[in-house]
């Protein structure tokens, strides 16, 4: 890597600490041209630049260029939280990213970079930076940390950063012992919703959630960096998917399934209490009270005035688009919502991002909601206080009532859905091959899945600001699963040589009373596990697939960003793909935790016709093994068919059971998720 790009990276480390104090692990400094100063520092510039440079192992000039306008950006006060679903917010950050995006070389990034360190709020230069690093042609391939490593203060229990403040401070050099980080430790065990609060506050969850609104921002001057292939239609499913898999986790802990917020006016049941603390706001994050009740929202701090009416009105518009099976352009006309768009152009009129076709009608319905239930303790701003975790993407996971407000999202999606004609078996078939069987190989045994807690840890020492250098080990408890192999029988009678596409998911076979679950709603339980290409030879074929191979996840090392495994050199193909592919839901996280007793799940593999389904591209060096959620980077979507197919529409009439909806391509078997209530010290070699 050259030093132009190494020292990009620098100013992800220690982020509120001036980017003139020593960074990085080789103590490098910025040298920096005195008007660069803020007014507060300006008087001592030759002093501070003497005291940090003196014992620099590196000194780093920044050559002085005429500075863009950074009025907007510099609106946000530095020591406020700053939100991605605020639309002013948006309007500051895509400001920022163009101007990160627009400098000529590295040269300009880093002056501009080093100027607006000591002034932009730190959240929003971290999201720029990243954004722009993501997408310049001069720096795709950089290893951006995450940001466990940079904010950790959103993704832990605030009292693990006294204590880590203290083991840094006492133990200045030298191994130091890892802070344990409790695990549930944000309400009782009365509280039932607690049940799963190992799925929502997991680290790598959030983790994922953050890196995909990286990977799709809302706002750029350049559209080529939000208008990506089938984006809407991305949104829907990844979120789809998230509703289904906590769904099923729901159903392992006792617990009903999502009840939709689909009354904007009722108390909202579910208090949330984060125990987070904002380093950088210097605040607590705000509860939200068990009955309080989303309302108007007067806050000139954030420049918003919505009317909790402007949501049900974008909601009823929404909705009114798809009965009429088409959406009102700018221009007055019509656009109709065909089988093979209509999602896309939903999804992202639902997200709402500078590429929804008409913003000013359909409004921002999926940010505001985020926006509104965040500001539920503070509408108008008269106490003060910032919004709450549904108000960030690196938090909003957390908050039992982001699972609420999305499932109504993905009912008002159902809707056009549920339009759509059922597929014929012209579109389900794949004429002469058969799958005989599917099965699952592994530790546990045949078609038993293993699952139990792992205790991994992470370090904090980039994102601990102030404090002697080093490395601060936390460590924390999350769902693993053993490993294990779907196996699968496939028949070509063909006579020839086939390819097919490899689709299989998991969905349990009971509803919350125990009664057989109906093909209508087992189908939206659906998870998808992986989706893959194999070729097929006249005869009897044995298909083996590792679950490591998931096209849905990233291994630990990737979402944790474990840089001993980042494959390539520095600025290469493949380590540009392993940024991207921070985007993915993390692999501990693949399966359900199921029941001591064993969780019955049903199996589902489909073989379809990789003509049918594959798109000609070039992935040669592209990330494609979380494509399912993520896409690959700078590429079209690898499947040309709809996303959750063949689960994605209702079937045909007299389909009432999975049974029913089975093909010749298709098999199932049925399986249980065995839990041990056991915790395990991840291997370190892993």
């Amino acid at each position: 890597m050259t030093d132009a790009r190494k020292n990009i990276l620098l100013f992800f480390d220690r982020p509120t600490e001036p980017c003139f104090m020593q960074k990085g692990e080789e103590r490098a400094c910025f040298d920096l041209p005195d008007n660069f100063y803020p007014d507060k520092y300006k008087a001592l510039s030759n002093t501070l630049s003497s005291r940090f440079g003196s014992d620099a192992q590196r000194t780093i000039p920044v050559r002085n260029i005429a500075l863009p306008n950074l009025q907007l950006p510099m609106e946000l006060p530095y020591n406020d939280q700053f939100s991605l679903f605020i639309p002013k917010h948006r309007q500051m950050a895509g400001k920022l990213i163009d101007v990160f995006m627009g400098m000529r070389d590295l040269e300009d990034l880093q002056s501009v970079c080093s100027f607006c360190q000591l002034r932009i709020n730190p959240y929003m230069f971290n999201y720029c930076l990243s954004v722009a690093l993501l997408h310049r042609p001069d720096t795709k391939g950089m290893n951006l940390p995450t940001l466990t490593e940079t904010f950790p203060d959103k993704f832990m229990d605030s009292k693990v950063f006294r204590h880590a403040r203290e083991v840094s401070n006492v133990v200045t050099t030298g191994p130091r012992m890892p802070v344990i980080i409790p695990q549930n430790y944000t309400a009782s065990d009365s509280e039932p919703e607690q049940r799963v609060a190992y799925f929502r506050e997991d680290i790598g969850i959030n983790l994922h959630h953050w890196h995909w609104h990286l990977v799709y921002p809302f706002d750029a001057s350049d559209r080529a960096i939000v208008n990506k292939d089938r984006r809407g239609e991305l949104f829907y499913y990844m979120h789809q998917q998230i509703i289904a898999r906590y769904n099923a986790e729901r159903m392992c802990n006792n617990l009903g399934r999502v009840t939709r917020f689909n009354n904007f006016r009722e108390p909202i049941s579910e208090g949330y209490f984060p125990k987070l603390n904002s380093q950088v706001a210097s605040r607590t994050w705000p509860p939200r009270f068990t009955g309080s009740i989303i309302q108007d929202l007067d806050r000139p701090v954030d420049q918003i005035k919505s009317e909790v009416s402007d949501l049900e009105t974008w909601r009823d518009r929404i909705i009114q688009a798809i009965e009429n099976n088409a959406i009102l352009l700018p221009n007055g006309r019509q656009m109709a919502l065909d089988e093979e768009t209509g999602i896309d152009v939903l999804g992202n009129i639902m997200e709402s991002s500078i590429i929804s076709r008409n913003r000013p009608y359909y409004g921002d319905m999926h940010n505001m909601g985020h926006v509104f239930i965040s500001y539920s303790h503070d509408p108008d701003h008269r106490n003060l206080e910032q919004f709450g975790v549904m108000g960030d993407s690196a938090t909003a996971m957390r908050d039992p009532l982001f699972y609420r407000w999305h499932a109504y999202v993905d009912d008002i999606f159902q809707l056009h859905k549920n339009k759509l004609p059922a597929y014929g078996n012209n579109k389900l078939e794949f004429p002469g091959i058969r799958v005989a069987s599917i099965a699952v190989e592994g530790k546990a045994g045949r078609n038993t899945f293993a699952t139990h807690w792992e205790q991994s840890t992470v370090d904090l020492g980039r994102g601990l600001d102030f404090t002697p250098r080093g490395s601060v080990l936390a460590r924390f408890t999350h769902l693993q699963h053993e490993e294990f192999n779907y196996v699968i029988q496939v028949n070509n009678i063909t006579g020839r040589n086939a390819m097919g596409t490899v689709r299989i998911f998991m969905a349990p076979t009971v509803d919350e009373n125990g009664t057989p679950l109906p093909f209508d709603d087992q189908r939206k339980l659906m998870i998808e596990l992986d989706k893959f290409s194999t070729a097929l030879r006249p005869g009897m074929n044995t298909v083996t697939r590792r679950s490591l191979d998931s096209s849905v996840t990233i291994p630990y090392e990737r979402t944790f960003r474990n840089q001993a495994n980042r494959p390539g050199d520095p600025g290469s193909a493949e380590a540009a793909a392993f940024d991207f592919c921070g985007c993915g839901w993390p692999h501990h996280m693949l399966l359900p935790k199921g029941t001591t007793t064993g969780y019955p799940i049903v199996l589902f593999a489909m073989v379809s016709n990789w003509a049918d389904d594959s798109i000609k591209q070039d992935t040669v060096g592209t990330c494609n093994d979380a494509a399912s959620y993520c896409g690959i980077r700078d590429r079209r979507y690898p499947d040309r068919r709809a996303m959750g197919f063949p689960f994605d529409r209702p079937a045909h009439k007299g389909v009432n059971t999975l049974n029913d909806f089975l093909l010749p391509n298709m098999a199932i078997t049925n399986c249980r998720i065995q839990f041990t209530n056991a915790t395990r010290e991840r291997p370190k070699q892993a």
